[in-house]
């Protein structure tokens, strides 16, 4: 059975921003992380786009890196937005199971 694929950008913004909370990484480590994560594959062109999308709002910045490999970090301002952004996530879920009546 084909894994699912990542392709809705809140998540996977979600996702990159958690990733690199543990530490700089290059793209290839960051889907084999967020596959680790969530059972599920991150396409090249998903992470890619939210990548260039991050490092335009300030979130993440590149690292230097000595080979060909472009490592990211998480940046102060991408660290604060991650914290708000699971923050609301776990409001919702409580909620949601709250409803479901499984909290």
């Amino acid at each position: 059975m084909a894994r699912a694929r990542i392709g809705r950008t809140q998540d996977a913004t979600v996702l990159v921003l958690t990733s690199l909370a543990e530490g700089p990484k290059h793209g290839y480590a960051l889907i084999k992380d967020i596959e680790a994560l969530t059972g599920e594959v991150m396409g090249p062109g998903t992470l890619y786009g939210v990548l260039v999308r991050l490092e335009e709002e300030g979130l993440v910045q590149p690292v230097e890196s000595e080979d060909r490999r472009r490592p990211y970090r998480l940046t102060g301002k991408g660290a604060v937005a991650l914290r708000e952004r699971l923050e609301t996530s776990l409001r919702v879920a409580r909620l949601g199971l709250s409803r479901l009546g499984t909290s």
